[in-house]
């Protein structure tokens, strides 16, 4: 009974070790991310975010929240857990050592005496003849005679003091961890058991492994269909307009795959009537374009009206299927939309470099998205050459409240942001007629909205200048400064249902071109991944250079210094193109803000290659004066018209390009102005 009883604790404490090993630590791991999020969540706190409702605790949505089914599953695993924790201590009480004195109710070292007088005060509770109880029998033959043996017999007693058991020394015995069940199998229990056995560590990981293979066959690591990546490669062209990138953005599998309903074809059409301006249709031949529209395939004509009817707020129009298929769109545009600047960022010239055009007009949907702003907004219109696009994304701002500021003078949204706030809340109440609240809600938004600074060069490692063929290393650091002192936050986004964090795409590359040279993603909401990460390649750039574990050791921690304050270290490498000088600029675009994405000048300086390996080097002071001279100069001459925003002039281009420090591979920039790219049809 006790070794039955044993096997079965030890079947139970091999249940909870294989339970406790995953759990434990992924549950940690959970509360740390959850922990992680919760430090994340500072978002906008003007009253349309309020309304909106997606940052709302209420105790339905925290119940909703956790009630997931991973976390349900946790915490029924760790129930069985505490309950298992709790059998096993109560089976480990039952399963007692032999202790003969205790059995008999008296203390160590007692006499034969008293041993005798206990021995027949138990006999007349538990003996058979004096009690028909079968479990008082049982426990008078297996203890109250046993210990009475092994207290009365010399033998018995000799042995029990010397090996702890009446009947002398034990063999050792060993415990399988199996339910008694298992045990005391008959055949037919046997064949149960097998079918068990089969289905559990056969038929069960057999099934996962078809699930997750058919899963991964079709989706990305991303959660995009592979068929999506193969449209969206197919359609990228070089020369993608701006205002093109929305036909290739939709022909996505994922929206492709959504049902188009007949109750749908009404709705649809008033909708249509609703954005019709937005379409780019020519009026002139306003039929014949209205039916091409419609002869395109149900669901590109669906996503395109439900976009546009995001854009221009009409969402408040549809009915409730096409609000649900409207809602699904917009989960999964972030998601599409990082993958769409990636394809357009593959290398596909002769010299491997990616497209800039194409890539900023997806960066700029992704703008108009998460701000719900039309694309027409961002027409050059009244003098203003970056559009209006940056103050419609502004609580309580419309086109009439941007006519009203441009009469006192407010030509850019970059002069709006730069007026003293006293000044701006006059002009806000007295000229634009909002509230005072709708005035504290726009300063709320402006204190949220980043500034950028890059701090750019490129260089050869432990070489002085640039040869032909050099692995040329591309150091930057990016620096985000709000007026509200944050680093990491949310986008003011209440046309948008779902978080978004914000995310900065820079490039290096040549406008003139269409190439891209180097391309990174960075955030700046986990500031651990990026202390990490800087600290490694300051660290291995500065072994390269074969610094000291002192110099090591300072580098690395005016890198953490600089991450801290809200810096983040972008590092590529490129190989040296050909001689001569290259004018490149750098690009550092959000993809959720309208008007803070900056550019910065780059000259890059290549010298030809020296012969049999010996290295040119560049003057220290007559040949980098004249770079800087010639580079003034020409600053003044560089155009970018051709790739351009459409939406956009010149007058922007011109106004930045006297911002940047330049000299040979170094820029630096601080400022927080539009970046228009992209050139006309």
């Amino acid at each position: 009974m006790a070794a039955a009883e044993e096997n079965s604790s030890l079947f139970l404490i091999f249940i909870l070790t294989m339970i406790a090993l995953p759990l434990v630590p992924y549950t940690i791991m959970r509360l740390c991310r959850a922990a992680n999020v919760k430090a994340k969540t500072i978002h906008c706190r003007c009253s349309g975010c309020h309304r909106s409702g997606k940052y709302r605790k209420s105790i339905y949505k925290r119940i909703s929240n956790f009630s997931t089914c991973s976390n349900l599953t946790i915490l029924l695993l760790w129930i069985v857990m505490i309950f298992l924790v709790y059998y096993i201590k109560h089976v480990s009480r039952e399963v007692q050592v032999f202790e003969p004195y205790s059995i008999l109710g008296l203390e160590s070292g007692a006499s034969e005496s008293d041993i005798k007088k206990s021995y027949r005060r138990l006999s007349i509770q538990y003996h058979p003849d004096k009690n028909p109880d079968p479990e008082a029998h049982k426990y008078f033959v297996e203890f109250i005679s046993k210990a009475y043996q092994a207290l009365t017999d010399p033998v018995s007693r000799e042995n029990y003091e010397k090996y702890g058991h009446p009947d002398g020394r034990q063999g050792m015995q060993m415990g399988i961890a199996l339910p008694k069940f298992l045990l005391n199998m008959d055949g037919a229990s046997g064949g149960i058991m097998l079918l068990g056995i089969v289905g559990l560590c056969i038929l069960l990981p057999l099934m996962i492994a078809v699930i997750y293979l058919s899963r991964s066959s079709k989706y990305t690591g991303n959660y995009v269909m592979h068929q999506t990546l193969s449209t969206y490669y197919y359609f990228m062209k070089p020369s993608l307009a701006p205002s093109k990138v929305m036909d290739v953005f939709i022909k996505a599998a994922e929206y492709m795959e959504m049902p188009v309903r007949r109750s749908d074809d009404e709705p649809l059409q008033k909708l249509f009537v609703a954005v019709r301006s937005e379409l780019n249709l020519d009026l002139k031949n306003i039929r014949t374009e209205q039916a091409k529209f419609w002869k395109q395939h149900p669901s590109l004509v669906k996503m395109e009206l439900l976009i546009q009817a995001h854009l221009t707020g009409e969402s408040f129009a549809l009915t409730p299927a096409l609000l649900k298929d409207y809602r699904h769109m917009l989960e999964l545009a972030p998601r599409l939309l990082d993958e769409l600047v990636k394809i357009a960022l593959l290398p596909r010239s002769p010299h491997g470099f990616g497209w800039l055009r194409p890539a900023i007009g997806v960066i700029e949907l992704s703008q108009n998205i998460i701000q719900a702003v039309p694309l027409s907004a961002r027409k050059a219109s009244g003098g203003n050459s970056e559009g209006i696009a940056p103050f419609l994304q502004l609580p309580h701002f419309t086109e009439t409240v941007v006519k009203k500021i441009a009469r006192k003078k407010i030509r850019s949204f970059q002069e709006f942001c730069d007026m003293p706030v006293e000044e701006r809340a006059t002009l806000l109440t007295q000229v634009a007629g909002l509230s005072d609240e709708g005035a504290q809600d726009v300063e709320l938004v402006l204190e949220m909205i980043p500034s950028i600074e890059v701090d750019i060069k490129c260089e050869t490692e432990g070489e002085e200048g640039i040869q032909e063929g050099d692995v040329v290393t591309m150091y930057a650091w990016v620096s985000l400064h709000r007026r509200n002192g944050l680093t990491a936050a949310l986008p003011h986004a209440p046309s948008f249902p779902f978080h978004k964090e914000e995310n900065f795409w820079l490039l290096l590359a040549d406008a003139a071109s269409n190439e891209v040279w180097l391309s990174q993603k960075v955030s700046f909401m986990d500031e651990t991944t990026a202390i990490t990460a800087a600290s490694k390649a300051i660290q291995e750039t500065q072994e390269a250079l074969g610094a000291s574990a002192k110099e090591i050791g300072i580098a690395v921690r005016e890198a953490v210094d600089r991450v801290k304050k809200g810096s983040r270290l972008v590092m590529g490498k490129f190989q040296a193109p050909a001689e001569g000088t290259h004018n490149l600029t750098s690009f550092c675009l959000c993809d959720a803000w309208i008007g803070c994405d900056t550019k910065t000048s780059l000259k890059l300086k290549v010298l030809k290659r020296s012969r049999a390996g010996t290295r040119g080097h560049v003057a220290e002071e007559g040949p980098v004066a004249e770079d800087g001279i010639e580079e003034e100069e020409e600053e003044e001459e560089e155009e970018y018209d051709d790739y351009e925003s459409e939406y956009s002039d010149d007058e922007e281009d011109e106004k930045s390009k006297g911002k940047g420090k330049v000299a040979n591979g170094v820029a630096h920039q601080k400022a927080n102005s539009d970046i228009d790219s992209g050139s006309d049809d």
